[in-house]
């Protein structure tokens, strides 16, 4: 029967035999970026080392293969400061994405990977893994590596791009519809220049793979999540973090910053655009700036919402428990200090009953009030806050430079 169990408990997370393979005591080495095709590239032309060294050089090759070849395209085919509706040092939007965006994307490997290992290994030193379940974590991490490593997510990737991402979402959804550097409308056709083939065939494919990889990586990262709420946890209903002690999992906001800047940076370079060129105004885009901080909101927090059985559980648990002993310490405290079953001899002054008291009912509020959700508001405002500060700029569309300090200064004096 013990067997049986074993098998079960292991056959949740798809692999039995590896769980039972992998020492409990084997060190903890997770990431969401060391290892796929990309990776193994990155270090054999000698662009990033075994722990993701060389950032400068990736960012500095990428931009030579991505930037430099336009900027070089549009000055020789007179596009690059005029010669139509939207130049080619004019489009923000393509700067944004190909210069800071871009970048932004890949600095966020180096955050995520130091952080997410540290806090992946905080599920173990902080004892929240049962000694039993010790294989099925290690499976599970077993498991988002070979997911991580595999060939054919990154090579389906590769193909959308090139299918749907520039060939669909970008020619009728993003880019504007005018006569620009990279090609003009004639007869219902798009008629690109040599800059806008460059930017269909490598520019704009490798920005969108980057981005969408990184998409792929959320979902391993969920994935994860899921499989280690399957275990049961050692949670604490009196942990100071009101969380059980799975607090600590609301830092994953930090890792992923860079991921969140670039996708404010690419919606602000698509603002601006339509701003500048189309005639809109900033306060027309506030549907998209919101669902942008939702989506953004639910893809790093909302895999945390796999806890929220097991707190619930435990906090209900906790209630009950701490109930029930709070009930007998309150009985025999009424029995003793007023219903005269205190010695005749002993002072109520200085007694630690009193403050035993006031220990136990502490307890019970820290039970009552533990939360059932992993992270607070100020979790979800710093998020959000993050995601829009690169179209804060675009604020000065609105009013200008001299009217917005003048208010300034009369807020201050």
């Amino acid at each position: 029967m013990a067997t049986e169990q074993t098998e079960h408990r292991l056959g949740r997370v798809g692999d039995v035999s590896r769980a039972i393979d992998t020492p409990v005591n084997e060190p903890i080495d997770f990431s969401l970026v060391h290892g796929g095709p990309l990776y193994q590239i990155w270090r054999r032309t000698r662009l990033a080392g075994n722990a993701l060294q060389l950032l400068p050089r990736r960012i500095f090759v990428l931009t030579v293969v991505a930037w430099v070849p336009l900027l070089a395209l549009s000055v020789a085919e007179g596009h690059a400061w005029a010669g139509s509706f939207l130049p080619f040092f004019y489009d923000v939007e393509m700067h944004v994405r190909l210069l800071l965006a871009m970048p932004l994307l890949v600095i966020a490997e180096m955050s995520v990977h130091r952080r997410l290992r540290s806090l992946v290994r905080q599920f173990s030193e902080r004892g929240l893994i049962p000694d039993s379940a010790q294989a099925t974590f290690h499976a599970a991490i077993d498991s988002a590596r070979r997911l991580r490593n595999s060939v054919w997510p990154e090579a389906t990737l590769l193909a959308f791009v090139y299918v749907v991402g520039v060939g669909f979402l970008w020619r009728k959804h993003i880019a504007l519809d005018v006569t620009s550097w990279h090609g003009a409308p004639l007869d219902g056709i798009w008629r690109p220049t040599m800059a806008g083939w460059w930017l269909a065939w490598v520019s704009l494919p490798l920005f969108q793979f980057l981005l969408f990889r990184w998409y792929f990586r959320l979902f391993i990262w969920a994935r994860f999540l899921w499989m280690v709420s399957r275990i049961k946890l050692k949670l604490m209903p009196t942990h100071p973090d009101r969380c059980g002690g799975l607090g600590f999992v609301a830092s994953v906001r930090i890792a992923f910053v860079p991921l969140l800047l670039a996708q404010g940076a690419m919606m602000a370079g698509m603002i601006a655009n339509r701003i500048f060129y189309a005639g809109a105004k900033l306060p027309e885009f506030r549907v998209e700036l919101i669902a942008l901080v939702a989506g953004i909101v639910f893809a790093v927090l909302g895999p945390l919402l796999v806890f929220c059985r097991q707190l619930e559980a435990v906090r209900g648990a906790g209630m009950r428990e701490y109930g029930a002993l709070a009930q007998r310490y309150v009985r025999d405290y009424d029995h003793k200090w007023l219903r005269g079953g205190a010695p005749q001899d002993e002072q109520l002054l200085g007694s630690p009953d009193i403050q035993s008291l006031a220990d136990i009912g502490s307890s019970f509020e820290m039970v009552k009030n533990m939360r059932w959700v992993p992270f607070n508001l100020p979790t979800v405002l710093h998020l959000s806050v993050t995601t829009l500060l690169p179209v804060l700029p675009l604020m000065l569309t609105m009013i200008s430079m001299e009217e917005l300090l003048d208010r300034l200064i009369k807020m201050v004096f």
